[in-house]
């Protein structure tokens, strides 16, 4: 037999330290706020035909938490379905759903990206079955929302950010 060590570079040419890398763990994921109100069990139904059109609003905030290397993450749905024809309201519901992350390994200024995207993208599945057990509860047909490009709402926000600090007399470039 030979001994073997463990400080033989990995097969990517990289030291074994730095292929460990970021290291994302969830420590606790929750329901911080839900409601749900049904308009047309409180007011009866629209006259005519129901033609539902829904609509989704996402909002995303993260925070440190006391201890290291811990984030909590809310993400804020607001779904909220109306009759196309009369404008009138369906139903509407709003989940704030948090997660508590460890995170370790990701460079200062990317941390800021990683939690508004990769920590909503690992508890969207969550949110999801949610709203449709949420909708199916509440007397209609189960609604599952498509997926959210977290990465496309971040750039969004970032860039409706820099559109609120540019002066009104700067031309966009």
């Amino acid at each position: 037999m030979s001994d073997e060590t463990n400080n033989a570079a990995a097969p990517d040419g990289q030291a074994p330290e730095a292929q460990a890398g970021v290291r994302l763990q969830v420590l606790t994921q929750y329901i911080r706020d839900l409601s749900f109100e049904n308009a047309v069990a409180q007011k009866g139904l629209p006259s005519g035909e129901v033609q539902p059109e829904i609509s989704v609003q996402v909002s995303l905030d993260a925070r440190k938490r006391p201890a290291d290397h811990q984030y909590e993450v809310i993400s804020k749905f607001r779904v909220q379905s109306t009759n196309a024809a009369d404008k009138s309201p369906i139903f509407l519901c709003e989940l704030d759903y948090g997660g508590i992350f460890h995170v370790e390994g990701v460079p200062e200024d990317q941390l800021h990206p990683f939690l508004m995207i990769e920590c909503p993208r690992m508890l969207f599945p969550f949110v999801r079955r949610i709203v449709s057990d949420m909708t199916r509860d509440g007397g209609f047909p189960p609604f599952n929302m498509d997926p959210i490009d977290f990465v496309a709402l971040y750039r969004q926000e970032i860039a409706r950010r820099m559109q609120a600090e540019r002066p009104a007399d700067q031309p966009l470039s």
